[in-house]
């Protein structure tokens, strides 16, 4: 009889770390509502939210649509649409966190959506997907916007010079 063969799963922490920010984001808006609030008192505190919601709702709507621009203009043109892709899914995120009440999501939120701090984000997002997708290969500078996109595991070889000619027979 054959032994049996065991397979080793390699658990990826995203469900716990998303049940800890579940439970750790909300109490530390209210930790930090409660703070400034005895600062400033508690009408200011939520004028203040209500302020930052509605000029993140605005910004977001102008932003937005800056993003959705580019988009269309990307795909119309039979450009690679990387840059405006991520930037309309920060923008989207961003506007997420701005809408919901709290200043911990609303500086993350406003990191993503103002035009000044989103090239940073995207890089920071960039970074992350791909370490997450491509795992160790090396990936050439500005994969999302500035550069080539895709791995580059090695700098390309020079060339001999010498030319190979063929034909292309479509089936």
């Amino acid at each position: 009889m054959a032994p049996a063969v065991t397979q080793v799963r390699r658990r990826r922490p995203w469900g716990r770390l998303l049940a800890l920010a579940l439970l750790v984001v909300p109490i530390a808006e209210i930790a930090v509502i409660i703070a400034v609030g005895k600062v400033i008192g508690g009408w200011p505190t939520l004028l203040l939210l209500l302020v930052e919601s509605a000029f993140g709702a605005w910004l977001v709507r102008r932003e937005g649509g800056r993003a959705w621009r580019a988009l269309s203009e990307a795909l119309s043109s039979g450009k690679m649409p990387a840059r405006p892709l991520a930037d309309a899914a920060l923008v989207l995120v961003g506007g997420t966190l701005l809408l919901t009440p709290g200043f911990l999501t609303d500086i993350v939120g406003f990191f993503f959506v103002l035009p000044h701090t989103r090239p940073l984000a995207r890089t920071l997002l960039e970074a992350a997907v791909s370490r997450r997708l491509l795992g160790s290969a090396t990936v050439v500078r500005g994969a999302w916007g500035s550069g080539a996109p895709g791995p580059a595991t090695h700098p390309p070889r020079a060339s001999s010079g010498e030319v190979i000619e063929g034909e292309i027979i479509e089936d």
